[in-house]
């Protein structure tokens, strides 16, 4: 009962080609610290089923945040594209927090929500 961001990330020859193939760096909540540079890390904000009357869900939704790190700006934005195009055929992007640095790393943040449909 997850959004499949995962899959539809390691089967993108972008995505796989910027956080790697085995493992792929993209982890849900966090990364371990030491965690190679870029990576990117998934939650779930929000979600609920669709509910109909008379009829059980057939569709599950899910709104997550998708944070890309990197040592720069360019890689970080760069990873959010990669991630976007690979999953905007299933999600939508519905917000862009744009990028920041992080104060004490100096490293780059790219982050973005998406709203998902996913069927039972």
């Amino acid at each position: 009962m997850n959004a499949p961001i995962f899959a539809l990330c390691k089967a993108s020859p972008a995505v796989t080609a910027l956080l790697g193939n085995a493992p792929l760096r993209l982890y849900p909540g966090e990364a371990d610290e030491g965690t190679p540079y870029p990576y990117a890390i998934w939650q779930g904000i929000g979600g609920a089923p669709e509910n109909y009357l008379g009829d059980t869900p057939n569709m599950d939704g899910y709104s997550l945040q998708i944070d890309c790190w990197a040592e720069t700006a360019t890689g970080a934005s760069d990873v959010a594209k990669a991630i976007r195009d690979a999953i905007e055929g299933s999600a939508y992007v519905v917000s862009n927090r744009g990028l920041s640095r992080d104060p004490e790393t100096k490293h780059y943040r790219y982050s973005f929500d998406v709203d998902w449909l996913v069927e039972r």
